[in-house]
Parts: C-alpha cells; structure tokens; sequence
C-alpha cells in the first residue's frame, strides 16, 4: 500500500474511534448528575443551552485528542516511509527524577523529533520541563528537534513557544512551526503529507 492509502486508512481509523468516543460519551451523559446547570441559569443560560455546552466541551476534549494522536501517527508514516528505522524510542531523564524518562516520537538518525499538531498551553511550568526534555535528548547524545504545526493564537502562549524556540537554538537543536513544519516533513520525507490530508479533507467534509 502506498503512503495515501496508509495515510487514508488512518484517518479513517481515527474517525471511526472518534465518533465512538463521542457517542459513548453523550450517551453516558444522559445520566450526569446536572444540579450544576441552576448556575448556567443564573448566568443566563438555560437548560437546553446548558446541556449543549456540556456536550461539546466533551467533544471538544476528545476531538483535540484524537487530532493530536493522528496527526502525530501521520507524521510518523511519512518517516517511516522514507526511513524504515525510524521509531519512537525512550530515554532516561538525565536531568532530573520525574519523569524518570522521556519518550522521542520519532528517532531518524541522531534527531529526535518530536511531533506537536498544535501547542497552546500557558503554563509557565511547561518551559522548565520542555528545557528538562531536550537537555535529556542532549545527553543521550540526539539532536533534539520539534516539529508543531498550527502556532497558539493567544499572547501568553505564543511567548512560550517563542521561549521554546530559543531554547531549541540554545542547544543546537532545530524548531520548525506553521508552513516551517509541513515543508520539513515535506523535504525530510519526500511526501507532501499537507496536500494529502487537504484531499481527505475534501472528501470527508463537503462544502455547504
């Protein structure tokens, strides 16, 4: 099978396990306790509304999810293809106790790759342990580079992941973000993977 066709099969997999998931979930939530939902109408909001809400931030938990998970296992074919040896691959945390180790995505060569679909977190908390990640992939004596897809919009983490990027450089390693990362994967592997999930795209979500 050739790289769409394992790239398609994929997608299907994950969203066939999504739609699963969501049902199972909206399912289960006909018996939630929703005592909580007298403080949406205080604010205004009724019950019907409430409930939606409700819903789709659940769906929207699980969505974030499976898109990350997917994304990152798509990536990972790409290499694969490319660069049969490629895998994930643990380390020890060299810098620290917890975690006691640290899992590469995706090990090509000496670059230990991670794969992020999007990052929007704001946690300060999250820098020192990104710094402890790659200070561990130093040690064990890998490139550390990262691959992100979609950059936050929010102010706050937008400077974290400008940090991170610093942090990257300061150890020699690479930060590739938005169109840097596509092209990456696109000329490290040789496989156009965004026109390939823009086609599925197209299939799956026909236009109104």
């Amino acid at each position: 099978m050739d790289i769409d066709g394992k790239i398609r099969d994929l997608a299907n997999e994950y969203a066939q396990r999504l739609e699963q998931r969501v049902d199972q979930r909206v399912q289960e939530m006909e018996d939630d306790d929703t005592s909580h939902h007298l403080i949406y109408r205080v604010l205004g909001i009724d019950g019907t509304e409430g409930h939606m809400i409700d819903v789709y931030q659940s769906k929207g938990r699980f969505l974030y999810n499976y898109a990350g998970r997917f994304l990152e296992n798509a990536v990972k074919l790409c290499f694969a293809e490319r660069f049969p040896e490629a895998n994930s691959q643990w380390i020890p945390n060299t810098q620290g106790q917890r975690p006691s180790r640290f899992q590469i995505d995706c090990l090509v060569g000496s670059d230990a790759i991670e794969i992020k679909w999007r990052d929007a977190t704001t946690d300060g908390d999250h820098i020192t342990k990104e710094h402890t990640r790659i200070m561990a992939v130093r040690d064990a004596g890998y490139t550390p580079v990262r691959v992100m897809f979609y950059y936050p919009n929010r102010s706050q983490a937008i400077r974290i992941q400008q940090t991170l990027e610093t942090l990257y450089s300061g150890v020699g390693g690479e930060y590739y973000s938005g169109d840097l990362a596509w092209a990456y994967v696109h000329d490290r592997t040789r496989v156009n993977l965004l026109d390939i999930l823009r086609r599925l795209a197209r299939e799956n979500v026909q236009p109104h």
